[in-house]
């Protein structure tokens, strides 16, 4: 897109008047309620050497209610969560930022992944930050392309044969991630609930006690490894075609749920 002043008439970009330039990068995608902001004092160095308020690359997803506020820089291939803040903060290219996250006066190094709910302000808490996985990056991409799957129905909604067309192509993506096999976004929440510490379980239902929201537990994951842990998922799956099933985080401590998702609908 390249630099931008502000502009508070925008959906999904608000800001002051009083910092500028901003510059947005080519397909970066900036969801709705987004807020970035610039301040008159304070520049970041874009990669093309000029001074910008806030600075987000190409091929970037800066998602709902985020807030990046200037002096920011956000680098190439990045995915900034969902009411998650950049203030004064550098994030390098490549980096996954996971929801409600707190970024403030520090640099990313490249590369890294920054959990759901993490505080990073100072150097040496991001400088610890771990590498992000292959997983991590599938489902940046996979919440992209569901938010630009969206707004290809909205932009052909008064095309019968376009909106037929986008209906059929996105049920069939959906399939994909359905039916014996995780999707790319239950990955994720696997792999997030193993690194709280927290247990994960199954539970399925038929049609008709899904109805009923009579759910049954299904036999524990003996696995801990996160590997082992996917494979059983994917073998529970495979084994139950007919059925929902949703995935649960468990504390062990307090022996309560922390988190509920469906990850299989019969077709």
């Amino acid at each position: 897109m390249g630099p931008l002043l502000p502009d508070p008439n925008h959906p999904a970009l608000r800001s002051a008047d009083e910092g500028s330039p901003f510059y947005i990068g080519a397909n970066t995608n900036i969801q709705d309620s987004v807020v970035i902001h610039g301040l008159e004092q304070g520049r970041v160095s874009g990669d093309d050497g000029q001074a910008y308020s806030v600075w987000v690359g190409d091929n970037t997803c800066i998602t709902h209610l985020a807030l990046i506020h200037g002096p920011a820089y956000v680098g190439n291939n990045c995915f900034i969560g969902f009411r998650s803040t950049v203030f004064n903060a550098k994030v390098g290219h490549g980096c996954i930022v996971m929801m409600h996250v707190l970024i403030q006066d520090v640099e990313i190094p490249a590369g890294r992944y920054v959990p759901s709910g993490a505080v990073i302000t100072t150097q040496q808490a991001a400088d610890r930050l771990p590498e992000a996985k292959e997983s991590d990056k599938a489902f940046s991409h996979h919440v992209v392309a569901v938010n630009q799957a969206l707004r290809a129905g909205d932009r052909c909604a008064d095309d019968v044969a376009c909106l037929t067309q986008w209906q059929t192509s996105a049920h069939n993506n959906y399939a994909k991630g359905n039916g014996g096999s995780l999707s790319a976004e239950a990955m994720a929440q696997v792999r997030q609930q193993l690194r709280q510490g927290y247990r994960v379980g199954l539970e399925y239902a038929d049609p008709r006690r899904f109805k009923a929201g009579s759910w049954q537990s299904a036999p524990a994951l003996a696995a801990t490894q996160e590997a082992e842990v996917l494979a059983q998922i994917e073998q529970f799956l495979a084994a139950h075609p007919g059925n929902y099933v949703r995935l649960l985080g468990i504390n062990p401590r307090a022996k309560q749920r922390q988190f509920e998702q469906v990850i299989q609908m019969p077709e």
